[in-house]
């Protein structure tokens, strides 16, 4: 596996982007050439990678949701593989592997060493698979050990990181490693004792015991408003460590247990460290929707990496969502008449970290006067962007419903953003929302049954929050696209 070039960017959601480092490897480059033949394609600038990248990502011009060489049907895009075309004969560079985190995009051109003509399967690249283990591993150096994307940490790492580069990526070829560790990771000796240093561990911890595992679930949900249209929610939860721990190959046991009436967890991926498991934890199936699935506790006991990682993912079937609404709009004239009712779910914690009702109206003149009034919160119009940004705040009133009734003009002297779907009346409210120490199915991570052999009593530090994405109410008055969601 080699690399032609490699790339990583960051952006302030989807403006200002900029390449904070880029590297091409000329050895690479050279054998590209040779494989390639009459097909070889030459590496355009910084700038035009930018470019495209950020189309295909769907983080360039907003105002611009479909764009026909990114979305047009006969394309089948298979994220995190992508194609740039470039040149004025959009020639092709593939496959482009790019891992984001946040306002953080890590990018790069493997070498293909089978003929592209016609493009192998993407289980025939080995460049792929390996290349997305390195850019994970470069993601974790670049975001330090905090898993946030941090302006002095990010600045610092990018300074050390020819000098990581030059140890762990030899011309623009990677070591057998899973993971760029900080330079000073391999001048750690390795412990004395029986257990022999594994090759994909480059390191080991030394210091106080730390075990941190935070489980995430996110909700998505599509709501009509309409008898004849159904509508439709999902779940999904994933849990990620971090444990320093001593030892070679240490041992960790992490429990995730349910309430008594939770639904039992399905569909669940275990990280390959994980050592052991019970069969029928992996059988839980949500195709199956068998009602005697196993329904816990869930332990996974595990030798864990250095880095940060994915310990599991998971879905789970709730009866409810925990925010139902909805949404009505009506035409009068030249005005726009807007009715929005949400209500939490009494078994969802009223206590957000954040709430906010986005109302975006398309294919209309830039807004003019808004006049509406809301139970709780408040409103910010944006009238360039014709966006209602409903503020719930961080709690529901005791009734646990809130509502907003207004009214609003388009009168502006500029068209507003445009949208393919969202014609006439047809519309949505689109819910953003987290709520900490808290989760749909129940699932937690039981600190007291967290089990470390090591010769220190560690530090176990739990957290669990809810989420949502893609959370849709569609105006009941007119027309919705009706979809299924899919994990």
């Amino acid at each position: 596996m080699s690399f032609r070039a490699l790339w990583i960017v960051t952006h302030d959601k989807g403006e200002n982007a900029s390449v904070r480092f880029s590297r091409r490897f000329a050895t690479v480059e050279y054998r590209a050439k040779k494989l390639g033949g009459s097909l070889y394609v030459a590496m355009p600038d910084d700038s035009t990678v930018l470019r495209h990248l950020l189309t295909e990502l769907g983080l360039s011009d907003p105002h611009k949701p479909f764009v026909r060489l990114r979305d047009d049907c006969r394309r089948c895009p298979k994220t995190p593989v992508f194609e740039l075309r470039v040149g004025p004969d959009q020639e092709v560079l593939w496959p482009v592997v790019v891992i984001t985190h946040g306002s953080l995009i890590v990018a790069c051109l493997g070498l293909v060493d089978v003929p592209q003509e016609p493009r192998p399967p993407l289980a025939n690249v080995r460049s792929v698979s390996q290349a997305i283990t390195f850019l994970t591993g470069l993601q974790n150096f670049l975001l330090g050990s905090g898993g946030k994307l941090d302006n002095e940490v990010l600045a610092s790492r990018l300074a050390a990181l020819p000098c990581v580069l030059l140890q762990v990526c030899p011309f623009g070829t990677p070591l057998d490693v899973p993971s760029i560790k900080a330079p000073t990771t391999s001048s750690v000796p390795i412990p004395a004792g029986n257990q022999k240093q594994p090759a994909w561990k480059t390191g080991f911890h030394r210091g106080r015991a730390v075990v941190n595992t935070a489980l995430t679930e996110t909700v998505r949900s599509m709501q009509y408003g309409d008898p004849s249209k159904q509508d439709t929610w999902d779940v999904y939860g994933t849990v990620m460590c971090k444990c320093e721990v001593e030892g070679v190959l240490p041992d960790v046991t992490v429990t995730l247990t349910l309430p008594p009436n939770g639904s039992p967890l399905q569909d669940i991926l275990v990280h390959h460290c994980v050592t052991s498991l019970d069969s029928s934890i992996l059988t839980a199936s949500s195709v199956d929707n068998d009602s005697s699935s196993f329904s816990g506790p869930y332990k996974f006991p595990f030798s864990p990496p250095l880095e940060p990682f994915r310990l599991c993912g998971y879905t789970s079937q709730v009866p409810v969502p925990p925010i139902l609404g909805s949404y009505q709009l009506k035409e009068e004239q030249k005005h726009l008449l807007v009715s929005v009712t949400l209500k939490l779910h009494e078994s969802v914690k009223n206590s957000f970290e954040y709430c906010e009702a986005h109302l975006p109206f398309f294919n209309r003149p830039q807004m003019g006067s808004v006049d509406v009034k809301v139970s709780c919160g408040h409103v910010d119009p944006s009238k360039e962007k014709n966006l209602l940004v409903w503020v719930l705040g961080q709690k529901f009133p005791k009734s646990r419903e809130v509502s907003m009734e207004g009214r609003i003009s388009f009168s502006g002297p500029a068209a507003g953003p445009t949208d393919l779907i969202c014609t006439d009346l047809t519309a949505y409210v689109k819910l953003h929302f987290k709520v900490p120490d808290t989760t749909l199915s129940g699932c937690c991570v039981d600190q007291h049954s967290v089990q470390v052999y090591s010769s220190t009593k560690p530090k176990i530090i739990t957290s669990r929050e809810l989420q949502s994405e893609d959370y849709l109410i569609w105006n009941s008055t007119s027309t919705a696209p009706v979809c299924q969601l899919l994990l």
